[in-house]
C-alpha cells in the first residue's frame, strides 16, 4: 500500500472507529440518559457499520460475501435512525417514538428475507442495479421527511430573525451531515467509492467542534433541556393558566410596564417563578421577555396606524419600552423591519 493510500486508510478508518465507540456511549454509557440517545447510538452505528464496510472493500476487494452483505443491509436502517433521531430530540412524546419499531421492524424482515433468499456475491446484477438503489431511495425518503420535521429550524436559518439553540444547532448538523453522507454514496460515479468514508469522518469532526462550542456557551448540545420536568404542568390546567395570562394582558396591559418580572406575573396567575416559566416554554416554545416582547410589538403596531400623531419614540415608551434603542431592536428583530419602514408602508 502506497503512501497516499495508507494516509487515505489512517483518515477514513479514524473517523469509522471514533463513530463506533460515540454509538456505543450513547447506546449504553451515557449520563443522564434522554429518549433520543439509543436512536442517536444506532443512527451513529449503523453509519460506522457501512463505513468500515466501504473502507475495506476499497482496500480489500476480496472480501468475505456476509462482511458486505452486513454494510449494505445497515444502509437499510439509517434513514429510521434519523428521522426517529429527529422526532425523538424534538417531540419526545410523538406516535412515531412509542411506536419505532413501525420504523425498524419491517425493514429488518425485509431486509433479512432479500438476504437469505439472494446473497450479494450469487445475485450481484439484482443487488446492483435494483436492490442498492431501493436502499438509497428508502434512506432519501426518510431523509426528506426528517428534513420536514424540523423545518422550522431551517426557517431560522434562511429568515435569520431568530437564532439558534445549542440543541437545534446539533439537531441540523446531524441532518445536513447524513445528508452529506448519502449524497457522497449517490455520486461515486463522477468521485471515488472511498468518498462516503472520508465523508463522515470530516463531518464526525465537525460535530465534536459544534459539541465544544456549544459547550463553551454553557447550554447542554446533545441533551434537549427539559426544564422542571418533574413539575410539568397538565395540558388542562395549561389552557387555563394561558387564558388567564392572556386577559392579563389585553385586559390589563401589564406588558406597559417596562419594569414587569416574571415573578410579578407569576403570581397575578397563581404560579412559582419556575412554573410560569415552564408553562411559557413547554406550551408556547417562549422565554418571558421574548412573550412580553411579542404584546408590546403588537401594541406599537396598532399605535402607529391609530395614533399618527404620536412619535415612534412616544409609541415606543407607551408600549412598555425603557429606551427607544430598545424599541427599535426589538422591533426589527420580531417584524425583520424598523418602525419607521413600517409606518411609512402604511
Amino acid at each position: 500500500m502506497e503512501f497516499n493510500r495508507e494516509l487515505l486508510f489512517f483518515f477514513s478508518a479514524l473517523g469509522a472507529f471514533n463513530g463506533l465507540l460515540l454509538s456505543l456511549y450513547f447506546l449504553f454509557f451515557v449520563k443522564r440518559r434522554k429518549i433520543f440517545h439509543p436512536f442517536l447510538g444506532a443512527l451513529l452505528l449503523l453509519l460506522s457499520i457501512r463505513i468500515v464496510k466501504s473502507i475495506f472493500l476499497y482496500f480489500n476487494p476480496n472480501l468475505v460475501e456476509l462482511f458486505v452483505q452486513v454494510g449494505l443491509s445497515a444502509c437499510f436502517l439509517i434513514g429510521p435512525a434519523l428521522f426517529l433521531y429527529v422526532v425523538s430530540a424534538t417531540d419526545a412524546k410523538n406516535w412515531s417514538v412509542k411506536h419505532w419499531w413501525v420504523h425498524v421492524l419491517p425493514f429488518l424482515i425485509l431486509i433479512g428475507t432479500i438476504s437469505f433468499v439472494y446473497p450479494y456475491y450469487d445475485h450481484l446484477h439484482l443487488w446492483k442495479n435494483y436492490l442498492i438503489e431501493g436502499i438509497y431511495w428508502q434512506w432519501f425518503i426518510y431523509l426528506v421527511v426528517s428534513g420536514v420535521y424540523i423545518r422550522s429550524v431551517f426557517k431560522k436559518i434562511f429568515f435569520g430573525k431568530i437564532k439558534l439553540n445549542p440543541d437545534e444547532i446539533w439537531k441540523i448538523s446531524i441532518f445536513l451531515g447524513v445528508s452529506i453522507i448519502w449524497i457522497a454514496y449517490n455520486t461515486t460515479a463522477y468521485t471515488s467509492y472511498i468518498t462516503g468514508a472520508i465523508s463522515f469522518t470530516f463531518i464526525l469532526y465537525v460535530l465534536f467542534l459544534v459539541l465544544i462550542l456549544s459547550r463553551n456557551k454553557k447550554e447542554a448540545t446533545i441533551e434537549i433541556k427539559e426544564k422542571y420536568v418533574d413539575k410539568k404542568i397538565e395540558t388542562s390546567d395549561a389552557n387555563v393558566y394561558l387564558k388567564k395570562l392572556n386577559d392579563l394582558m389585553q385586559e390589563e396591559a401589564l406588558f406597559k410596564n417596562a419594569n414587569l418580572k416574571s415573578s410579578d406575573v407569576a403570581k397575578r396567575v397563581q404560579l412559582t417563578t419556575h412554573q410560569f416559566s415552564q408553562l411559557l416554554n413547554d406550551n408556547l416554545g417562549k422565554s418571558f421577555p421574548v412573550f412580553m416582547n411579542e404584546y408590546k410589538i403588537s401594541e406599537a403596531k396598532i399605535m402607529m396606524k391609530e395614533k399618527r400623531n404620536l412619535t415612534l419614540e412616544a409609541i415606543g415608551y407607551e408600549c412598555g419600552f425603557n429606551s427607544k434603542s430598545s424599541f427599535y431592536t426589538t422591533f426589527k428583530k420580531i417584524e425583520g423591519t424598523t418602525p419607521a419602514k413600517f409606518r411609512e408602508q402604511l
